[in-house]
C-alpha cells in the first residue's frame, strides 16, 4: 500500500496507515480487533476495523438501516476464523480431479465440502459448545439454542467441480432466529464480505454500500440459474425478469456481494435452503440493502426457499408485486 515503508512494520504504524487510508470514515472507527489470519494485505495479526453503526449509516447509506444492537465483536471475529479455516481446505481440492457424490436432493457434494464443514463444526464445538449448528453436509444440532451457526462450506459446488472460481464459503449466525453475522468468502478470488448487525458491511476490509435505483425498468438483476425456478415460481420470476433492465445468471453467492458493492440492484432466487441465505442477510443489510423472501418476510430457518434482495429499498414493493400476484 502506498505510504507504508518496508521498515515501518510495527502494528501501530500499520494502524496509523490504515486510518489515513480510511480518512473518509475514520471518525467511525471504534474498535480494533486482532484476528490471527493472513487474509488481508498485512501479515497476522490482522486489523479488523469495526465501524460505529450510527456513523456508518450517516456516511454510507443514510436511513438505510434500522437501529440494531451490534453483533458481539467476539462472534464476528470467530466467524472470520471459521471462514479462514475453511478456505485452505476448499482450495486444496479446487481444480483437482475429485469425484462428487449425488445427495438425495440431486445436488453434488465433494470431499472438500465435507472436510471444510467438519473443520468449522469442530471449532464451534470447541469454543461455543452451547451454540447450535445448522450445516449443509452434516445436519442440525441444538437448533433450540440462543445462537445457531449456519454453514455452507462450498456454496456453488457445481461451479467448484468445473473449475469455475465463483464458489464461496458461507458462515452465518442467528441470534434468537435473526441473522446477526455473515461471511461470504470467495477463496479462489481472494475476496470476502463481512456483515454484522449494527456495522457497515466490509469488502476486503473496506466499507461498501448499495446504490440507488429509481425503478425496475432501470434495475440490473442477478440470479444463479433458471433451473431454480419451476412451476408457479418460474412464472413469477419471468414476470419480474420482463420488468427489469437486464438479467445475468451464474453468480451463486457472489451476486449478493456484488449487490452490496453497488454493482447490481436485485438478486432473485428460489429453491434455497437456510445455509444458502442466512449468511447473506447481514452482508446485504449492512450495505444498505434489503433481503427477504418473495412475500417480504424476514429470512430464518423456516422460510419457503424464495429470496429477494434489493439494493434500493424502494425496489422491494414493486419487485414483490411482480412476483406475488
Amino acid at each position: 500500500m502506498n505510504g507504508l515503508s518496508l521498515r515501518d512494520t510495527t502494528h501501530e504504524a500499520k494502524l496509523r496507515h490504515i486510518k489515513k487510508e480510511l480518512k473518509c470514515v475514520i471518525d467511525a472507527v471504534t474498535t480494533v480487533v486482532f484476528v490471527p489470519t493472513c487474509y488481508y494485505a498485512f501479515p497476522s495479526p490482522l486489523y479488523w476495523l469495526i465501524i460505529k453503526p450510527e456513523t456508518a449509516q450517516q456516511k454510507l447509506y443514510p436511513e438505510a438501516l434500522p437501529t440494531l444492537d451490534p453483533c458481539p465483536e467476539k462472534l464476528v471475529v470467530f466467524a472470520i476464523a471459521l471462514a479462514d479455516a475453511a478456505r485452505p481446505i476448499s482450495m486444496s481440492y479446487f481444480r483437482t480431479p475429485i469425484q462428487a457424490e449425488i445427495k438425495h436432493d440431486k445436488s453434488p457434494v465433494t470431499i472438500a465440502d465435507k472436510e471444510a464443514e467438519a473443520k468449522m463444526r469442530e471449532m464451534i464445538e470447541a469454543h461455543f459448545p452451547e451454540h447450535g449448528i445448522f450445516g449443509e453436509e452434516y445436519g442440525p444440532v441444538r437448533t433450540d439454542a440462543e445462537f445457531i451457526w449456519v454453514l455452507d462450506p462450498i456454496d456453488g459446488t457445481k461451479s467448484f467441480l468445473i473449475g469455475k472460481p465463483l464458489f464461496g464459503t458461507l458462515v452465518g449466525l442467528l441470534h434468537k432466529g435473526r441473522a446477526i453475522a455473515g461471511i461470504v468468502d470467495m477463496p479462489a478470488l481472494d475476496e470476502r464480505w463481512i456483515g454484522a448487525t449494527g456495522y457497515a458491511t466490509k469488502f476486503n476490509g473496506m466499507p461498501v454500500s448499495t446504490r440507488s435505483c429509481n425503478s425496475l425498468s432501470e434495475a440490473w438483476m442477478l440470479s444463479t440459474s433458471p433451473e431454480m425456478f419451476v412451476g408457479e415460481n418460474q412464472t413469477a420470476f419471468h414476470r419480474l425478469k420482463d420488468k427489469v433492465h437486464f438479467l445475468r445468471y451464474g453468480t451463486d453467492c457472489m451476486g449478493y456481494g456484488l449487490l452490496a458493492n453497488g454493482y447490481a440492484d436485485i438478486v432473485c432466487e428460489a429453491d434455497m435452503s437456510p445455509y444458502d441465505y442466512i449468511a447473506l442477510t447481514p452482508v446485504v443489510e449492512g450495505a444498505g440493502g434489503t433481503i427477504t423472501d418473495w412475500r417480504g418476510n424476514p429470512l430464518n430457518l423456516k422460510n419457503d426457499g424464495t429470496v429477494l434482495a434489493v439494493g434500493d429499498k424502494n425496489l422491494l414493493k414493486p419487485a414483490m408485486a411482480a412476483l406475488v400476484c
